[in-house]
C-alpha cells in the first residue's frame, strides 16, 4: 500500500473567490468559515469570495484566508487519509490541525496572531524578498553570507525546490544580493511583491508576538508525523511543536528537503490541500516520481467523500 502525503500551502496561493463552493455546498465547511470569523473578528468570507483582492493580499487576511480553506478541505474529505503531513510556511499549521496537534478555533487565532504579528514587524524594518531560478543552493547561501556582512541582512528563506530559491532581507541586502546572483549565472531573479521579509531575522517582533500566543495554545501529539520547516524531518511530540513555530518565522523553509525526507519514508502520492497549485508543480520538479494531486475545490472533495 503506497503511502499518501497530505502537504498544505502557504502564502501567495490566496485568490478572490476561494472556498466560496465550499461555504455554499457544505454545512461543516459554513460552520468552519463562520468559526473562523468568530475567532478572529474579521469578515473573512466576504473578502476570500468577493476581494478586492488588495485586501486578500494583505498578509493579517491572506494567512487566515489560505488557512481556512485549507483545513476546511481537510476536514470534509472522508475518505482520504494520509500516513503523514507538511505545510510550506503558514501551511504548516493547516498541517498541525490536519494531525490534531492543534485544536481548529485555537489554531485560527494563532494563523491571525501571525498574519497580523508579521505585516506590522514588516512596517516597523521594512524588507523584500526575491526569487532565485537555475543556481545551486550553496552559491545563494555563499553570496547572502558575503552580502550580509557587506551590506545588509539578506538570507535564504526557502529552499522549494533544485534551482528554485527565494531570499529573503532588507531592501538593501535582497538589491545587493541580486545583482550578485544574477552576475553569477543565475537565470532569473526577481523581486517579490510582499509586505515583510518573511522567514528572516528582520520577523523577530513578531516572533515575541507569536511566542505569547503559543504559550496560550495547547498543543497535543501528532496523529500523524508532521515534517516540520525548520528541520525537514518528522515530529509527533507535542512538546516540540511550539519551538518550531516560533523558529520558523525567521528561519528558512526547508521544502526540497522535506519533500525529499516524505518520500524517503514511503511516500508515492501527494496530495496538496488548499488553494492553487504551487506545491503540485515544485513536488514535481523535486521527484518527478511520485503521483501529485490537488484538491481544492468541493468537486474534488466529492471524489473522496
Amino acid at each position: 500500500m503506497s503511502k499518501k502525503a497530505f502537504i498544505f500551502p502557504g502564502q501567495g496561493s490566496q485568490h478572490v473567490g476561494m472556498a466560496k463552493d465550499l461555504f455554499d455546498k457544505s454545512v461543516e465547511a459554513k460552520e468552519m468559515i463562520k468559526t473562523a470569523e468568530e475567532a478572529t473578528g474579521v469578515a473573512l468570507s466576504h473578502i476570500m469570495f468577493n476581494g478586492p483582492e488588495d485586501s486578500l493580499k494583505q498578509t493579517d487576511i491572506t494567512q487566515p484566508a489560505i488557512f481556512v480553506h485549507s483545513v476546511v478541505l481537510s476536514s470534509i474529505i472522508r475518505l482520504l487519509e494520509p500516513d503523514m503531513v507538511a505545510g510550506h510556511s503558514l501551511g504548516e499549521y493547516s498541517a498541525l490541525v490536519a494531525a490534531n496537534v492543534i485544536q481548529y478555533y485555537d489554531a485560527v487565532k494563532l494563523v491571525h496572531t501571525r498574519g497580523s504579528a508579521m505585516l506590522q514587524a514588516g512596517i516597523e524594518r521594512p524588507g523584500t524578498m526575491a526569487a532565485v531560478v537555475g543556481m545551486e543552493s550553496t552559491l545563494i547561501d555563499k553570496i547572502c553570507e558575503e552580502v550580509s556582512a557587506e551590506v545588509d541582512i539578506v538570507q535564504c528563506a526557502n529552499y522549494n525546490s533544485p534551482g528554485q530559491i527565494v531570499i529573503s532581507g532588507s531592501v538593501e541586502g535582497v538589491k545587493a544580493a541580486m545583482v550578485k546572483a544574477k552576475e553569477s549565472g543565475a537565470k532569473l531573479v526577481k523581486e517579490l511583491v510582499v509586505s515583510g521579509a518573511f522567514h528572516s531575522p528582520l520577523m523577530e517582533s513578531a516572533k515575541e508576538k507569536l511566542q505569547q500566543k503559543l504559550n496560550q495554545t495547547s498543543f497535543y501529539d501528532a496523529k500523524y508525523p508532521v515534517y516540520v520547516n525548520v528541520t525537514a524531518e518528522p515530529l509527533t511530540n507535542k512538546d516540540e511543536f511550539p519551538d518550531m513555530l516560533f523558529k520558523q518565522l525567521s528561519s528558512p523553509v526547508r521544502w526540497e528537503e522535506t519533500v525529499k525526507n516524505m518520500i524517503r519514508d514511503g511516500a508515492e502520492e501527494f496530495y496538496e490541500i488548499g488553494p492553487g497549485k504551487v506545491l503540485q508543480g515544485l513536488v514535481k520538479r523535486i521527484d518527478p516520481n511520485v503521483k501529485v494531486f490537488g484538491i481544492s475545490t468541493f468537486e474534488d472533495v466529492e471524489r473522496y467523500l
